[in-house]
C-alpha cells in the first residue's frame, strides 16, 4: 500500500512539472547609474526588460510617473515607452536622463508595465520594477566644493606664497653677488702682486 501511494505522488509530482507554462513573463529591473545624484547634474536611469517566458510579449508599454515634473526635467529619452514585441528569451534595455531640479531625498519609485502574455490573450499582464528606493540629491555647491578642481583657489594660494619665497631668494641671491665679486676681486688682486 505505502509503495502504491509513493508510486502516485512520484506520478503526480512527475505530471505537475511536465506541464510547460505558456506565455511570456517579464522580470524589469529599475537602475540608478550615477555614483552621485547632484543638482542639476545629469542622472541616468536604466530600465531592463527580460522576457523569461516561452512566448513573445506582445504590446509592452512602460510607464514611470515617479519624476515629476515640478521636480526633475527629462534632458533624454522617454519615461513613457511602446515596444510592439519582446521575444521569448531576451531582453531590451531603455535608458531615460533626468536633471533634478532640486537637492534632498527623493524616493524613486518602481514603474509599471503593461503588456500580452501571448496571442490568445486580450487582457493585458501587469508588472512592476524593481525600486531603487530612497536617494540623496546632494546641492551643486556642496558638490562642487568636493569634487571641483579649485584652480583659482590654487592660483590664490600660489600669488599669496610668492613674496614669502621671492624676497628671501633675492636676499640670499643678492648677498651671494656681492661676495662673488668681493672673492673675485681679492684673486685679481693676489694674481697681480
Amino acid at each position: 500500500m505505502n509503495l502504491l501511494l509513493v508510486f502516485l505522488a512520484v506520478l503526480a509530482f512527475v505530471s505537475g512539472n511536465d506541464e510547460e507554462e505558456t506565455g511570456a513573463r517579464l522580470l524589469v529591473s529599475k537602475q540608478i547609474l550615477n555614483k552621485y545624484l547632484v543638482e542639476d547634474k545629469d542622472i541616468i536611469v536604466k530600465y531592463t526588460l527580460y522576457n523569461v517566458g516561452n512566448s513573445a510579449a506582445l504590446g509592452v508599454q512602460l510607464t514611470d510617473n515617479s519624476f515629476h515634473p515640478d521636480a526633475f526635467a527629462v534632458v533624454g529619452g522617454q519615461l513613457n515607452m511602446k515596444l510592439d514585441r519582446i521575444a521569448p528569451g531576451t531582453n531590451v534595455s531603455h535608458v531615460v536622463v533626468v536633471r533634478p531640479r532640486k537637492y534632498g531625498y527623493f524616493n524613486f519609485t518602481a514603474a509599471e508595465i503593461n503588456y500580452r502574455p501571448s496571442e490568445e490573450v486580450k487582457e493585458l499582464q501587469l508588472a512592476v520594477t524593481s525600486e531603487p528606493g530612497e536617494g540623496l540629491i546632494i546641492a551643486f555647491r556642496d558638490y562642487d566644493k568636493k569634487f571641483s578642481p579649485h584652480v583659482l583657489d590654487w592660483m590664490a594660494f600660489a600669488v599669496m606664497t610668492l613674496p614669502s619665497l621671492l624676497i628671501p631668494f633675492l636676499l640670499w641671491y643678492s648677498s651671494k653677488s656681492k661676495y662673488e665679486k668681493l672673492s673675485k676681486h681679492k684673486k685679481e688682486k693676489t694674481s697681480k702682486d
